[in-house]
């Protein structure tokens, strides 16, 4: 695989009862693209690491979730990303919650090829109680201050979805936030990174604070644009979309309608119905 590839090489280099992390926080700059392929593929067993959003709900929708590995699975102007809920309350998926910072230092870990990092986060709290393989260590130092020994999330790929990418994996962000992006891709195995725009090596332009993603650490990149929607990716989430995509999730024949028609075709016709679905005035 080239670093300039397709949706459909990505997902095709995945394998079942993979530990997939997914960049983006909640409905927030997820790679909407990729997960929908993943979607539409035949893998299964997955376990998903993410600051969880849609990219979550969709996959557990599908049956392609083992386990989630999260902080929260939230699609932040609607509290509680609906899809989780239900696979949550059937007992359908696992869930190992951490909080963000616990979940960051996992990151973190990762990234550096640690077993683990340790913080104070979570210490006191009922994290440690629905969580009982954490553990703590004793620092040894004078302090001899004892910490959680928050363990690496260690990931076999990342996907992370950037505003700008040049042809060589370099990623670009253009919003307020960079998440965790990098540390998602500094900390898998693989990163395939999705983005709206491709352009040529220097033509990045723009702040170097805001060049996020290192070649150094890209397997593959994608143009896809609008491969975000419908959460908040350069343009705004598209809350609309999103609240017809949680009333949808609420009944079993509504899902079962808008997933034929906005999930049975491949990511053009995907763009493609969700322009026509605006034109008739949802």
């Amino acid at each position: 695989m080239g670093v300039v590839t397709s949706i459909e090489e990505i997902v095709g280099s995945l394998e079942s009862g993979m530990t997939i992390g997914i960049g983006g926080w909640g409905s927030r700059r997820k790679p909407m693209a990729l997960v929908r392929a993943i979607y539409r593929s035949a893998l299964t067993d997955l376990t998903i690491v993410s600051y969880g959003g849609p990219d979550v709900g969709l996959l557990c929708a599908a049956g392609k979730v083992r386990r989630v590995v999260a902080p929260f699975v939230t699609l932040d102007s609607i509290a509680l990303e609906p899809h989780f809920r239900a696979a949550r309350q059937r007992g359908a998926v696992e869930f190992t919650e951490y909080d963000e910072g616990m979940f960051m230092f996992g990151l973190l870990a990762a990234a550096h090829r640690l077993p683990f990092l340790p913080t104070r986060a979570g210490l006191g709290s009922d994290v440690m109680r629905m969580n009982p393989g954490l553990r703590t260590v004793r620092s040894p130092y004078d302090d001899g201050e004892e910490l959680v020994a928050v363990p690496a999330l260690t990931m076999d790929v990342a996907l992370v979805h950037m505003d700008v990418a040049d042809t060589r994996g370099n990623g670009r962000y253009l919003g307020p936030d960079p998440y965790m992006d990098d540390l998602f891709a500094k900390a898998a195995g693989r990163c395939f990174v999705s983005c709206d725009r491709m352009v040529e090596p220097g033509e990045l332009g723009g702040p170097p604070q805001t060049l996020l993603v290192s070649r150094m650490h890209v397997a593959g990149v994608v143009e896809t644009p609008a491969g975000g929607h419908f959460t908040d990716s350069g343009q705004g989430r598209d809350e609309m979309f999103q609240r017809h995509y949680a009333a949808s999730a609420a009944d079993p024949e509504a899902w079962a309608a808008f997933a034929d028609r906005f999930l049975s075709g491949d990511e053009a016709a995907y763009q493609e119905v969700v322009q026509q679905w605006r034109e008739e005035g949802r």
